[in-house]
């Protein structure tokens, strides 16, 4: 008995200092199993042309994952420094002459409008006084500049380990899977594959609705681009796909864009794609994202709701798969007792009269 305690003290500590130390990288090695898992059918394929060198099928799948991630990143930022670097000059030309205006719309604003106003002409007309003034401004600016620079660092590490992790996932991901069944067979017994196809259902489900959210998303995007008189609608609406493809990215598209309207003058325009935006583009990753892992995964509506959004505040960004699948194994586990339950009502009825049939067989010799 004794020694039971002090091997299950250990075994606590053991575990305690494991998740200290594996803490940091709990994350990158949470989404190199959600990425080893959701691109396993394609590893399969490249593994069959090489099936005598499974370690360079899974370096060359993990550097194709790399640069799946990386083009459309590096890309995306030649774009926008282009469009970034043409619109500053304009801005920097249209002050140093004292011919933007604002909007009328803007300017009538209770008091932001003249005071928006009152900025751009002392700017046109008094640069330096401008500058002092806007100090603090720029103090406040260049904090949240060296912020999202250590943020995007913390991230680029985090997916470093990530593609690092995914590697061995690839390698030696069956042999670990098979370890995991058994152990966890050994302990729950065999309703352990239930709960292992529930979460990889759900994985599927999660991957499935980003995908078709994002695409969703980018289409009503690219309507309100049209509508609104944007040069290029289709690669904005690209964009607004991509950036979809993380939670609430898609503003980081069409807010822009609408204040682009607004400076050009085109008031009614950015008004219109700022409400468009807002009211059917955002709200599109709360409706369409939980429909369409629900289609998928027989759990209901509001539950996968609710994993994606309490997954998201709880873990952040793998959050988003976390959650739908925890609730997704909490709901298999749910449905087995409510199953297991059935059975046993219908068991006990018939075990009542099968025991009534055979007293009255019994008694049946000594009534003749």
């Amino acid at each position: 008995m004794l020694r039971s305690i002090a091997l299950g003290a250990l075994l606590v500590l053991l575990l305690g200092l494991a998740y200290l130390v594996m803490r940091p990288f709990l994350a990158a090695l949470a989404w190199a199993v959600i990425l080893g898992f959701t691109s396993w059918p394609l590893y399969e394929r490249l593994r069959a042309r090489v099936p005598r060198h499974p370690g360079l099928a899974a370096l060359l799948m993990t550097l194709a994952l790399a640069l799946a991630f990386m083009l459309p990143l590096l890309w995306l930022g030649v774009l926008l420094r282009n469009e970034l670097t043409g619109a500053l000059a304009d801005a920097g030309a249209r002050l140093a002459a004292g011919t933007w205006q604002l909007p009328e719309a803007l300017a009538r604003l209770p008091l932001l409008g003249g005071r928006l106003q009152d900025l751009l002409r002392e700017l046109a007309q008094q640069p330096v006084s401008a500058r002092l003034r806007s100090s603090p401004w720029n103090t406040q600016a260049a904090e949240q500049v060296f912020t999202l620079l250590g943020g995007a660092g913390r991230n680029a590490a985090k997916f470093g380990f990530a593609l690092l992790t995914v590697l061995f996932v690839y390698r030696d991901g069956e042999r670990g899977l098979r370890q995991v069944q058994a152990v966890l067979r050994h302990l729950i017994g065999q309703r352990v594959d239930a709960y292992l196809r529930a979460a990889a259902d759900m994985t599927r489900g999660v991957l499935w609705g980003l995908l078709v959210t994002a695409l969703v998303q980018g289409v009503f995007a690219g309507v309100g681009y049209w509508w609104a008189g944007l040069p290029a609608p289709v690669l904005l609406a690209a964009l607004t796909a991509l950036f979809a493809l993380a939670p609430f990215g898609t503003p980081l598209v069409w807010v822009p864009a609408a204040l682009w309207l607004f400076a050009q003058g085109h008031a009614a325009a950015g008004a219109g794609l700022m409400a468009w935006g807002l009211l059917v583009v955002s709200w599109v990753d709360n409706l369409v994202r939980p429909l369409v892992i629900s289609g998928s995964t027989r759990v209901p509506f509001l539950l996968v709701v609710f994993g994606v959004l309490g997954g998201l505040g709880s873990f952040g960004l793998v959050g988003l798969f976390l959650g739908p699948v925890v609730l997704a194994v909490l709901l298999a586990v749910w449905r087995e007792w409510l199953e297991e339950s059935r059975l046993g009502d219908a068991a006990a009825p018939s075990a009542t009269t099968a025991a009534g049939r055979a007293s009255a067989a019994a008694d049946a010799p000594g009534k003749a």
